[in-house]
């Protein structure tokens, strides 16, 4: 069994399009290095704003 960790334990990021922190999870864990939003929100809203 793993052992659980305190989200305070786990790497963050600020978001690129709203500024604030966001934690890691566990569907981002292959993929963390190209991580930039916090949602899917703030994804879809930075693409508009640079088009």
């Amino acid at each position: 069994m793993s052992k659980m960790r305190k989200k305070a334990d786990l790497p963050s990021k600020i978001c690129a399009s709203c500024g604030l922190p966001f934690a890691w999870r566990k569907k981002w864990e292959r993929d963390w290095d190209n991580v930039k939003y916090c949602s899917d929100r703030c994804r879809r809203d930075s693409k508009s704003n640079t088009a």
